[in-house]
């Protein structure tokens, strides 16, 4: 037994390893291109008028959303891709000109100066049909979780360890997953109030500036995505 337990804190610590790492891996490449505090923004900009408790509907029913389609996009997205024959760096390069076109929208849209204060009937359904239709298309897709974002979930799943998938790795994307619904629904959730203690010109502010990080992304995914096609063709071809 004394020889037996260092070589089971040894096959902890390797566990635990793979699970920081997984969790690192899946956050530190989806968060950047979601961007939950532009998205919180973003979707308080075309819902301005939206009551709290319309609010809380929507942070939960974009982030739970999301996190679908993340989760579909890592496990089976690779698999649909080759179904209807899409290629990763053509997934890109849709994802990144789709998400720099409205980067550059955001970015060039004009400032709504005539902004009130939330105000709503206290039950009028088609106020209510109108939010569960757009929280979906287009708040949830593809303003929060667009094509960039299912571009990388499909690259994640697609680099699995070739040992197959341990069980250490499937509650690593589970938790980082967690993460960021978490961040999802509190950006989307609390933004009113961010935009309250802001104030009109520190939010337009704010949103200039996200729209012009969304643009990045957009245009450095685009990149990526001509890159690799570019390296899929000939040398011959390339010099022609």
């Amino acid at each position: 037994m004394r020889f037996a337990e260092p070589r089971f804190v040894q096959a902890g610590a390797r566990m635990l390893n793979q699970f920081g790492e997984t969790v690192l891996l899946v956050v530190a490449g989806l968060f950047p291109v979601i961007n939950p505090p532009a998205a919180g923004f973003i979707v308080l900009s075309l819902v301005p008028h939206a009551t709290e408790k319309e609010r809380a509907f929507l942070a939960r029913s974009i982030s739970i959303n999301s996190l679908v389609i993340l989760l579909v996009s890592l496990s089976i997205g690779a698999y649909v891709l080759s179904f209807f024959g899409i290629s990763l760096p053509a997934l890109r390069v849709a994802g990144g000109l789709v998400i720099a076109f409205a980067g550059w929208n955001l970015l060039h849209e004009q400032a709504d100066t005539d902004r009130e204060p939330d105000q709503a009937p206290a039950h009028d359904v088609s106020r209510e049909v109108s939010l569960r239709s757009k929280a979906f298309y287009p708040l949830t897709l593809p303003i929060t979780v667009g094509p960039g974002s299912i571009a990388v979930a499909v690259a994640l799943g697609t680099g699995r360890p070739r040992g197959g998938i341990a069980w250490i790795h499937l509650a690593g994307v589970l938790v980082a997953l967690a993460l960021l619904w978490a961040s999802i629904y509190l950006c989307v959730r609390f933004a009113a109030n961010l935009e309250k203690l802001l104030g009109p010109v520190g939010t337009e502010i704010a949103m200039r500036l996200f729209a012009f990080v969304l643009f990045c992304i957009g245009v450095q995914i685009l990149w990526l995505g001509v890159d690799d096609l570019l390296e899929s063709v000939p040398l011959w071809v390339r010099f022609k």
